[in-house]
């Protein structure tokens, strides 16, 4: 056991695993970006409900025998973000994540609205030398995010952002869109950018594994690197009250979760994001839980790694 002291003063937790240790191969950054989501709300809040959510999970899975106690994870601590828009927010993320790029294996970015998911692509780039064209995009979101960029920087328009930046849309594979969530509009940008979709329909027939198999051999294919965003609001509105954006219907959590293993082992995979947890919004801090429960599956997958 890696923490010999009685439990009955407390366990080891997944908060204990992050601290200063600048040499650890994960990292874990907060981007309390809260200013122009399409929903009002409070996802500035995210990174710090999420940290004291924390102590609450243990570090050992009992399912797999699996105990993370040994990993170490990089705080990198929180930007300075809560009153700044998406605009002004770009360089500081994009800065901050390149930094972490190029020290760690996987950069964790806590949020926050979506719209850290652009800085955040662009940051991986710079941070690990490769060409836009070479670095992938995966959403696990209900919504495609593709809203036009001419009012500005907000959480609903990210992946139009970048496909105005210059990346590819075959580099991109969207998951869990979710019906009457998004325009035809929408959809038909989607179609001619060449974006690879797959429905919340598809994942109810086909099993999550077997759609992210999908969207990662296609990305494999075409990309070095891949950056993964996870939209919380892909979950199912019972089980993630504090997602604005999301409805019934949607992902299972225990899916999310299996989602973020499966993702986190997967070698190209270089930064992920949590987006769109509005703690104003939880109830009985069920979001909570499942924003906390989703980053010990990630570390649960980078420790995975090591036997593939």
């Amino acid at each position: 056991m890696t923490n010999m002291a009685s439990e009955a003063r407390g366990w080891h937790s997944i908060a204990s695993l992050l601290g200063d240790q600048p040499e650890a191969a994960v990292a874990f950054l907060g981007v309390p970006l809260g200013e122009r989501s399409l929903t009002p709300g409070r996802c500035d809040l995210g990174p710090a409900v999420l940290r004291k959510t924390l102590p609450r999970l243990s570090s050992y899975d009992l399912e797999s025998g699996l105990d993370l106690g040994d990993l170490a994870v990089h705080d990198a601590g929180d930007l300075m973000l809560k009153v700044t828009s998406p605009l002004d927010a770009f360089e500081p993320v994009r800065k901050a994540v390149a930094d972490l790029c190029t020290r760690h294996d996987l950069s964790i970015l806590a949020g926050g609205n979506n719209a850290i998911t652009r800085p955040g692509v662009l940051g991986l780039a710079q941070g690990l030398g490769v060409p836009l064209d070479h670095v992938g995009l995966l959403t696990l979101d209900a919504h495609f995010d593709l809203r036009d960029t001419d009012c500005g920087l907000t959480n609903g328009n990210p992946v139009q952002a970048l496909l105005d930046d210059g990346l590819p849309g075959k580099n991109i594979a969207q998951i869990g869109l979710q019906p009457f969530a998004n325009t035809r509009r929408m959809h038909e940008k989607a179609k001619t950018a060449g974006i690879h979709v797959q429905s919340m329909g598809q994942i109810l027939a086909d099993g999550m594994s077997t759609c992210l198999e999908r969207a990662l051999d296609h990305l494999e294919r075409h990309v070095d690197v891949i950056y993964v965003d996870f939209d919380i609001d892909v979950i199912a509105r019972n089980e993630a009250p504090g997602a604005p954006g999301a409805r019934p219907g949607g992902l299972s959590a225990a899916a999310f979760f299996k989602a973020a293993r499966q993702i986190a082992r997967h070698k190209k995979v270089r930064a992920v994001d949590l987006t769109e947890f509005d703690p104003s919004l939880d109830i009985s801090d069920i979001t909570a839980l499942v924003a906390a429960r989703w980053l010990a599956e990630i570390l649960a997958g980078v420790a995975l790694r090591r036997v593939i």
